[in-house]
């Protein structure tokens, strides 16, 4: 006998129902028994008998009193082969017009945790050829990496841009390497495929992302889940859950390597804190719901590496009133393994990208990872920008030439790494009028080295901006 319950209350995105019966299972989905386009889900409990439901999809139909039936099954959506080259949301409802998606699916809260021996730690650096991220926080292939950031500062345009370097850019390589070898057998590279998760995102960067990746013959290896901004929180807060188990199944299922995208991080928090706030939530001193740190767990614990095969996260967070010590942003930090802080005064300087680079971090910076000569070259660019930011103050208040000679290589030297350490995007060329450029991260070590030995010191500065390497450049 199927088992039935009664709406108590509805509360915008949330409904509160009775159960008189059997009691239904956290996640499980509900139907209204007159009207199945309406879909809820069971996320806690309010009583005895009486649970939080969020409402999916067709809130308007639904009322007090009306019944709803249990279905005994959780949210589900498509994973495997089918999911590859499409674009679809948490229903796994094409949104691509390419037709249905294929009938594997997997609950979004399925998964299994390893055991330590099976957890692979990061080793191994994935070049992006942004030369301030490779050289100031770079990337481990299977780690977490994440770019923070107030509006309008550039996030969505370097993660477009990690996209381009890593996925498409890489992608063609690996093509043609392998036309040119001519051989049919199945490289490593050419096994890893793309997930990108559109929290909260705008529809218009989505679409632009697609046609991107179609146009560079990279979308057949990609999966696309988009909750957009338009959505209701219950929606947008389950994408991010609904893209990790695509990307699950593709890790440990389909035996790949696996680059993860989120745009954005805090939009999940945010919905969150929405939902919590309906059911009366207590919040916590910051003002957010007291399971942030929880619900952030639950999906950053499951984008882990294995030994077979890798989860690389790339995610973006918004930062509100630019205020990196909010608790949104701080409950992200113990989970990643890089970070790229943008900052408003470099933006409004038009230094691009607008990379906090004192602020920025990475685990990878040890000699047994990046290497002796990029850890100690490293080491004494920031020695020198620390340096030359109470410089700086100086030349502020009384002038460059009032300075000692000492301080005035500083300063010097510190303006020509910085502006060595802006770049041309491939994904802006055409609102720029500049070609992208892609530097390898050993190329880029040598030149910030060379700017430290003195070699540039009676160049201008601004010759150094928006390029790629030196000896791109022509710089003697």
């Amino acid at each position: 006998m199927v088992t039935t319950g009664k709406i108590k209350s509805v509360m915008q995105q949330v409904a509160e129902v009775e159960f008189f019966g059997d009691a239904p299972q956290l996640h499980e989905v509900l139907s209204l028994t007159a009207d199945d386009s309406a879909v809820l889900e069971v996320y806690q409990s309010s009583g005895l008998n009486s649970f939080y439901c969020l409402i999916l999809r067709g809130s308007q139909a639904l009322v007090r009193g009306a019944e709803v039936t249990r279905t005994e099954k959780p949210l589900r959506i498509p994973v495997g082969e089918s999911v590859l080259g499409r674009v679809f949301n948490v229903f796994g409802e094409p949104l691509d017009e390419k037709g249905a998606l294929g009938k594997k699916t997997a609950s979004i809260f399925e998964y299994s945790s390893p055991g330590l021996d099976e957890v692979d730690i990061p080793q191994k650096i994935m070049e992006t050829g942004i030369k301030a991220v490779d050289f100031f926080a770079p990337m481990l292939q299977g780690g977490k990496m994440g770019l923070f950031g107030g509006a309008g500062l550039g996030k969505t345009v370097i993660l477009t841009e990690l996209i381009n370097n890593i996925v498409i850019r890489q992608g063609s390589d690996d093509k043609s390497s392998k036309t040119e070898k001519g051989s049919s057998r199945k490289s490593k590279q050419s096994e890893r495929y793309s997930v990108f998760a559109a929290v909260g995102e705008r529809s218009r960067e989505v679409q632009e992302l697609v046609e991107n990746l179609d146009r560079a013959k990279a979308l057949e290896k990609t999966s696309v889940i988009v909750g957009q901004m338009g959505e209701n929180p219950a929606v947008r807060f389950q994408t991010a859950y609904a893209a990790v188990r695509v990307a699950e199944y593709m890790r440990d299922n389909m035996k790949s390597d696996v680059l993860f995208f989120m745009d954005n991080m805090y939009r999940f928090s945010q919905a969150g804190y929405e939902l919590s706030t309906l059911m009366n939530a207590i919040p916590s001193e910051d003002g957010y719901q007291p399971t942030l740190p929880s619900e952030i767990s639950q999906v950053q614990a499951r984008l882990y590496s294995n030994t077979e095969n890798s989860i690389t996260s790339i995610q973006t967070v918004y930062l509100p009133s630019d205020d990196l010590t909010d608790l949104a942003v701080r409950s992200q930090f113990p989970y990643l393994d890089a970070m790229v802080v943008f900052s408003r005064d470099i933006y409004q300087q038009g230094r691009l990208p607008a990379i906090d680079l004192l602020a920025s971090a990475s685990s990878a910076l040890a000699p047994e990872i990046v290497g002796e000569e990029h850890y100690t070259t490293y080491i004494a660019a920031k020695k020198l920008l620390e340096h030359s930011i109470s410089i700086e103050r100086l030349v502020s208040m009384v002038g460059l030439s009032d300075l000692s000679a000492d301080d005035q290589l500083t300063y010097k030297r510190a303006q020509l790494l910085k502006n060595y350490l802006t770049q041309s995007f491939f994904v802006t060329a055409v609102q720029t009028g500049r070609p992208g450029t892609f530097v390898p991260r050993m190329s880029c070590v040598q030149d910030v080295a060379q700017i430290l030995e003195g070699h540039f010191d009676t160049t201008d500065p601004e010759k150094l901006l928006n390029g790629g390497s030196l000896a791109e450049m022509k710089i003697k």
